[in-house]
């Protein structure tokens, strides 16, 4: 199948240790040195490599780094799944169609590509597939949303929706979803360019908000402007609690800058709240920062995409290899009352490796995306894969 379009211009502990280091070595973003806070709170964090009475199979296999799913209405089994090199791929009950939904040109590369997709609020009324992807423009690697037409078995290219989101080979965000209030919500990640998540100006580092034909919503916290939060790094997971209709995301900690590691995060997010990076990592208590919810200072848990599933939150998690189970209380305050590490050994056995997404299917099932083909695994039998899971409810 040829392009749907051409590119439009061609545990646990608190490393007090660590965090002094930092600060008496003067390590800074610029010109004042990073603030690491404690973590939020102590809770139980185990590993479950067999989580007891949850059923696995899988239900689509040999996919080349699939990167976000979305279920097409109608209850047939019927979905739409990315590939990060740049193809859209038809699941018809269930079973994966030989010939790509949509093909983009993409530039793929590291962890640039092909990423979120998601589908119009009135879907099928409007019937409009949302995609995130990295593309090389005049000003060097951008990422954008586009929206296609749906055809039945194929996508035909609409219309740009957002576009010059600073892109690179590293720290896209990615992830793109709908809200309750029917605006489309973007992950953008700082791309390797820390400053950028605190500049208002960038779109880079931040959660980003418009309306479905790409508008600036009027209620936004800056007037004319996308952003609907900063100070992110790398934020790759979205979700609404069906409970209480708070966002909550994921967010990568550092991975070497400023001589940190791990701190990876989960926010609750605030229209026009500031999530510190990179002047604070943990929960440093200093305003105008938010503290997040949960991190981890020394267990790497870099947090990929997420849903809630029967009143809990569900986590994929890339090299720590794990899918999360958090138990949350809600009692004005979020607050994690545990943690479960599924699928990995203490010892650092994994079950299925990396993961990349979680989402709840229409037929009360979770659904998780693998993602050992994206350079960093090691592919299993069958991978890449979509793997359901059958979880009983919480007593």
């Amino acid at each position: 199948m040829e392009p749907v379009y051409q590119p439009l211009l061609r545990r646990r502990a608190l490393p007090y240790l660590l965090a002094a280091l930092v600060l008496l070595l003067g390590f800074s973003t610029h010109g004042c040195a990073v603030e690491v806070g404690p973590e939020p709170q102590s809770v139980d964090d185990v590993y479950v490599p067999e989580p007891e009475d949850v059923r696995v199979s899988t239900w689509v296999a040999n996919l080349e780094v699939p990167w976000s799913l979305a279920f097409l209405p109608g209850g047939q089994g019927d979905a739409l799944v990315t590939e990060r090199p740049g193809r859209v791929r038809l699941i018809r009950g269930g079973t994966l169609q030989e010939a790509p939904y949509a093909e983009l040109e993409v530039y793929s590369a590291g962890e640039a590509g092909l990423m979120g997709i998601a589908l119009h609020p009135d879907f099928p009324g409007r019937p409009y597939v949302y995609l995130m992807h990295t593309y090389e423009g005049p000003s060097g690697l951008t990422n954008r949303v586009v929206r296609l037409r749906h055809r039945g078995d194929h996508g035909e290219l609409d219309r740009v929706i957002l576009d010059g989101i600073p892109g690179g080979r590293f720290h896209d965000g990615g992830r793109i979803a709908f809200g309750p209030d029917g605006m489309l919500y973007v992950t953008a990640g700082e791309t390797f360019e820390r400053q950028l998540a605190q500049q208002r100006s960038s779109l880079a580092g931040k959660i980003l908000r418009v309306t479905p034909e790409g508008k600036i919503p009027p209620d936004n916290p800056i007037p004319g402007s996308p952003v609907y939060s900063l100070g992110h790094r790398n934020p790759q997971g979205l979700a609404w609690d069906p409970r209480t209709g708070a966002l909550l995301a994921s967010e990568h900690g550092p991975s070497g800058e400023m001589g940190l590691q791990a701190h990876d995060e989960l926010n609750v997010l605030r229209k026009g709240g500031n999530y510190g990076w990179p002047e604070v990592v943990g929960a440093p208590e200093e305003t105008p920062f938010i503290n997040p919810i949960t991190a981890w200072p020394e267990n790497t848990t870099p947090p990929a995409g997420m849903t809630f599933h029967k009143g809990d939150l569900f986590v994929a998690t890339l090299g720590s290899e794990a899918l999360l189970h958090l138990r949350l209380r809600r009692d004005g305050d979020y607050r994690i009352e545990r943690i479960e590490r599924w699928f990995r050994a203490e010892d650092g056995a994994s079950r299925f490796g990396r993961l990349r997404a979680a989402v709840e299917g229409p037929d009360g099932a979770l659904y998780v995306l693998t993602s050992n083909r994206d350079g960093r695994g090691r592919p299993r039998q069958s991978d890449d894969r979509i793997l359901r899971m059958d979880i009983p409810g919480r007593p």
